[in-house]
Order: structure tokens, then sequence, then C-alpha cells
């Protein structure tokens, strides 16, 4: 057993960006200002998108993007359960009814057949959430847009850098939402881009920062001017460039860290699929995961434990372990807004009984990866019927 707990997705920082943030605090900028708009171009070069966005967190890029493209009171948005509340919860803040579907089973994406059935007049957008890391079925979602008049605005949270049909997530929708979160593939401590056409994106920058027609950086800096006019009641979710200072070496660091992800895909697979008591996560044909998060379905009626003692006999083991996630239609808030049952997404709700999160971050040593492998196999061969 080792000896010290193993941390379910601590942050991965170097000296590159401790360096790149001491030389904000040293200049005279470290709100929105020159690093920001540089960690804007160059992500949106890496993703191979128009334009980008920085805000301070995923949650604000969809609020901003939902409020751009005109969502407000009246409208629908569809969207899947099984995600975060915070997908769900930006639909509310602009006013908007949340209308959730339920999953394909594989994935844990949202069901395109599910999302069309769902379509009705008041429907204004849907936002897909590329769960995990996997791709939404955009070949479905795409055309089902187009032919309603949709807003496709894409949840890729855990998504970067994800790959549809050889097309970056990030390119395909009309606005997609990154998170830069602590434990995500490329962190800024909180943090997130919205990348889309420019046109659109420049309604999002104004709903960015107070409605205002110029940003600090505009107004104090030294080719800046004082004047500035408010043109729509916006929300306060700039990037700062301390933020972006780390966001700038992660950036580049991005591709070495999702090798070491793969790799420790591959040893995780390769263990797992051996026990009938374990399902493994998919990476459908053409597809190309971010693998922001393994996770595992356990397959109870082989087991003589429930998912919450599995992951307690990790934690016994030193294992860090999660649940990614409790749908959204379980939670007391939507539960009785909205007049969900438990059952009203029977493959969200049944398939969320079974999951565990493993750890999976690009500091795992092959000691860790040997460590995890050795508990989960130590705890079903233990517990299995």
């Amino acid at each position: 057993m080792r000896e010290s707990f193993l941390s379910f997705s601590p942050p991965c920082l170097g000296e590159e960006e401790i360096a790149e943030v001491v030389d904000t605090l040293r200049s005279d900028w470290i709100t929105t200002g020159p690093k920001t708009r540089r960690f804007e171009k160059e992500f949106a070069r890496f993703i191979g998108a128009e334009e980008a966005l920085a805000v301070n967190s995923a949650t604000s890029a969809m609020l901003v993007g939902l409020a751009a493209a005109g969502v407000g009171p009246g409208d629908e948005v569809i969207t899947t359960t099984m995600t975060f509340c915070s997908t769900v919860h930006v639909i509310e803040h602009v006013g908007a009814t949340p209308v959730l579907v339920d999953v394909e089973r594989d994935t844990l994406n949202l069901d395109p057949a599910a999302v069309e059935a769902a379509i009705t007049p008041r429907t204004k957008a849907i936002i897909p959430v590329h769960l995990y890391g996997h791709p939404c079925d955009m070949g479905s979602l795409v055309p089902l847009a187009r032919k309603h008049g949709l807003l496709l605005l894409e949840d890729a949270a855990h998504a970067l850098p994800a790959r549809h049909l050889g097309r970056m997530i990030g390119t395909i929708g009309d606005l997609t939402a990154f998170s830069f979160y602590a434990t995500k593939n490329l962190t800024t401590a909180e943090g997130g881009m919205l990348t889309g056409a420019p046109e659109l994106l420049e309604k999002c920058r104004l709903w960015s920062l107070h409605g205002m027609s110029r940003d600090a950086y505009k107004r104090y800096s030294a080719e800046g001017s004082w004047y500035y006019e408010v043109v729509v009641p916006g929300f306060k979710c700039n990037m700062t460039d301390i933020q972006a200072a780390l966001g700038l070496h992660q950036l580049a660091r991005l591709p070495a860290f999702q090798r070491r992800r793969r790799e420790i895909v591959a040893r995780y697979t390769e263990a797992f699929s051996t026990l009938p008591e374990l399902e493994v996560p998919v990476e459908r044909e053409g597809m190309e995961s971010a693998w922001h998060l393994y996770v595992l379905r356990l397959h109870l009626q082989r087991l003589q434990i429930d998912r919450a003692r599995f992951i307690e006999e990790l934690r016994r083991r030193n294992i860090g372990a999660s649940v990614h996630f409790i749908p959204v239609h379980m939670h007391p808030y939507y539960r009785e807004r909205y007049h969900y049952a438990e059952e009203s997404f029977p493959t969200a709700a049944g398939e969320f009984r079974r999951l565990v999160s493993l750890p999976l971050h690009p500091r795992l040593t092959e000691e860790d990866v040997e460590d995890v492998i050795e508990a989960v196999g130590d705890i079903v061969t233990l517990h299995r019927r």
C-alpha cells in the first residue's frame, strides 16, 4: 500500500509559469492587458479558431455567449443532464429555460435523437457537453442546429485538446467554451476561453466586461483614452494578465501533457480490460478524446460492494477518486423546479450509479500508475461475487 495519498488531479506547473507570473507582478499591468491578448491569439492559433476571448471561467464563457446571441426569457436551451451544474445554471442566469435530455450509453454524451425530439418553436440554442474530453456526435448536431436555426454553443470544459473527425474542438460550433480550472488539462488556476467567429466574439467581449466599449487597458495605458460608453448591461468576466501568464506556458506544454495522459490511459485500459467487474471508457473511431478524466464503470452485479464502498476502499489504499457527475436532474433545485424524477433520464441515472473517476494527470509516475492498478485490482479480487 502507498505511504502517501495520491491526489486525484493536482496542477502541473513549472518554473516557466512561475517566472512569467513574477514578470507580470513586476510589470505595470496585472489585470486584463497585453499578456491576456497574447494568450488569446496563441490559443486561437493552437486550436485553429478564427478568434478567442479570455474570460474568468468556462461558466462565464457560456454566459456571455448566450447573452451575446440574444438568448433570454421565453427561450429554451437544450443540453444534457450528465454534466456539471454550471452548464445548466447559465441558461437560468439569462432567463431562458433549460431542457435536459438523456445521453448515449457508450460516451455518456447527449443523444442527438433526444435533442431532435426536444426541439420546439421556443428552442433557441443547443449546448453539447464533450464529457470527460470525448467529442459529442457533432456530425449529427451541426446539421440539426442549422436546420432549425439554433445557436450551437459547445461546452468543451473537458475537451482541450480533442478532435472530431480530424477537426479540433473549438472550430466546429458557433461558439466553444473551454475551462482552465485548477484540475483541467491546461490551467490558469481559474479561467476560461471562448472561441468563434470574430463578429460574434466582439459582441461577447462587450458582454464580458460591463458592456463597456473600452476595457481598462484601452483607457489607462499610454495609448489609451479615458472615454468609454456602456452599450449592453454586461457582466464582469475578464481574465487577468496574472492568469494569462500561466496559460501561455501551459499552452506550450499541452502537447507533452497529452502524450503522458494517453500513455496512462493505455496502461489503465490494458490492465482493467481483463477484469469482468469493470467497464473501461471508450474512444469512438475518428474521435480523439482529450482524456480529461478516466472514468471506470463498475459492474455492480459482479461485486459485493457498492460504488461508495469502492471509492472508500481506494481511499484506504491512499488513492484519490471521485464521481463525475451527479446528473443535473437529480439535484434538488432542478428536480423540484422542473418536476424531474430520478428515472426521467434512465441512461444517465443508471450509469451514474456505477461511475468512478481515477487519478489522471501528467504528474503521475510509473509507480503511481501501478499503485492505482494494484489498488483497483485488489479491491475487485477481495469483493467480487
